[in-house]
């Protein structure tokens, strides 16, 4: 099997979840295949489906007062932030090809991430009842996915070079008593963001046994518009 990776570099988070919605809707009918959509975003707090509002240390006026966006989103999890430096992985693939499981799919994503972090001398592991990957005590990379007919969406978030104080006005996932890292500050230098696009490329093909292919950002998004008024011309 085959999987297209977009890298979109920086991008506006509302803008990147209407593309992921345009992604996923093609890839259930079947009119692409299946796609890695890499990307930054500007400063955002995403809340998921299972967000406790005690998890927000600030208000959302006082959060986005700092620049930050806020969304509720349809994911499953707590409470994220998302920023530049942080790399952003959402896979948008059929698991009917592979398997149904969402369990060994949360794990899969976990092992692409403890992969990758391994090429740069970091040893992430998994910790026992939670979701993410793990630096000692400190989380590194959180998940949080939703499926749909077996179709993926949203997914990994990897603090490469990430500007951690954003994590204190949240109770990041929910977890109260763990803390956040990044591989910028376990190395202790700057971190080159396409030097970790390029492992977890590889990483993903490995775990999922799928050939990555690098598609082009411009072409690879008009496609997708041009797919996608086809499909809403279709409906009228």
């Amino acid at each position: 099997m085959n999987i297209q990776v977009v890298d979109l570099d920086l991008t506006d988070y509302k803008y990147c979840w209407e593309l992921q919605q345009k992604i996923f809707n093609l890839r259930v009918g079947q009119k692409i295949p299946d796609v890695l959509l890499l990307t930054e975003h500007q400063h955002v707090y995403t809340l998921g489906k299972s967000t406790d509002e005690a998890h927000l240390l600030a208000g959302e006026n006082e959060l986005k007062s700092t620049g930050a966006d806020v969304f509720h989103i349809d994911r499953g999890g707590d409470i994220t932030y998302h920023g530049p430096g942080q790399l952003v992985g959402y896979p948008i693939i059929d698991l009917n090809n592979y398997y149904l499981d969402t369990h060994r799919y949360l794990r899969d994503l976990e092992e692409v991430i403890i992969r990758t972090l391994k090429d740069f001398g970091i040893n992430g592991h998994r910790e026992e009842n939670y979701t993410g990957v793990w630096v000692g005590s400190d989380k590194i990379a959180a998940i949080g996915v939703k499926v749909s007919r077996w179709v993926t969406m949203h997914g990994f978030a990897l603090n490469v070079n990430t500007d951690l104080p954003y994590f204190d006005r949240i109770i990041p996932c929910g977890i109260f008593h763990k803390g956040v890292t990044s591989m910028k500050q376990i190395i202790g230098n700057e971190v080159p963001l396409q030097n970790v696009i390029n492992s977890i490329s590889s990483r993903f093909s490995e775990v999922f046994g799928m050939h990555t292919i690098p598609v082009d950002n411009d072409i690879f998004i008009s496609t997708i518009n041009t797919l996608s008024n086809k499909k809403i011309e279709c409906l009228q």
